[in-house]
């Protein structure tokens, strides 16, 4: 999964400040919990937070179901000098040797899980690795985002490396959106086109909520994303912070 879109992610993700939102997630475990000592990082894509988290010198496992996506985070923690752990697991598979005292799972990843009864089954399955009391600190795109924002709109990426059309279709019925982006990767001023198709749904409040419970997790605060205030009618991403309470 992700193959081609592992490419060009970073790229097309250039606009992320990493640095930025790991000082803003463990301000969020410090308020509410403690600072993780052993930190899973659900979805870890290239590496970006994992790598974060690692260099202010906490012990991190990242998970991630795409090995293309993993390939490019190794090689930047090798690059980095940074000791991770890289397991190539869904969320719903994971499958670890003991338990963390602290979890995330950033950038709207757990979106990409389109089934109601796999995404429960991926949250229950981040809890049954956490200790109680820790904390799972996760983002979701809201429904607002998806229908207004995102919709049946097409937009485009362009940077030095990647020409990107990105065209969504939206389902109301289940508010997600079915994405499909065509890429042209510039090799050596020499353009090559691939391109990826996947989608994303956004959940309902009481449908995170309910999720969370049947896993074991309650929820400490629901925040507007990089704040510390509630969410807005118009909030595009949701910061969940829970905790493991049995």
């Amino acid at each position: 999964m992700y193959q081609n879109f592992a490419a060009v992610y970073d790229n097309l993700m250039c606009d992320v400040d990493y640095e930025k939102r790991t000082d803003y997630l463990i301000s969020l475990f410090k308020k509410y919990g403690k600072m993780p000592t052993l930190l899973l990082d659900v979805a870890c894509g290239t590496g970006g937070f994992s790598n974060c988290f690692c260099e202010r010198g906490v012990e991190v496992i990242g998970a991630d179901i795409s090995e293309e996506m993993l390939s490019i985070a190794r090689e930047k923690s090798y690059d980095k000098g940074n000791d991770i752990l890289y397991l190539c697991q869904s969320a719903q598979e994971l499958d670890l040797y003991g338990t963390v005292d602290g979890a995330i799972c950033c950038l709207d990843s757990l979106n990409h899980i389109t089934d109601y009864r796999e995404f429960c089954k991926a949250i229950k399955r981040i809890a049954l690795f956490l200790e109680e009391g820790s904390l799972f600190i996760f983002d979701l795109n809201t429904e607002y985002k998806h229908e207004q924002i995102l919709g049946d709109n097409v937009f485009v990426i362009e940077n030095d490396e990647v020409y990107c059309v990105w065209a969504n279709n939206f389902n109301k019925k289940d508010c997600s959106v079915d994405i499909a982006l065509d890429l042209f990767v510039n090799e050596n001023d020499t353009y090559y086109r691939m391109s990826e198709d996947f989608s994303e749904r956004a959940y309902s409040e009481n449908q995170v909520e309910a999720a969370l419970k049947k896993a074991g997790l309650e929820i400490v605060k629901i925040f507007d994303d990089m704040t510390t205030k509630p969410l807005k009618y118009n909030s595009e991403r949701a910061v969940y912070v829970t905790r493991r309470v049995k």
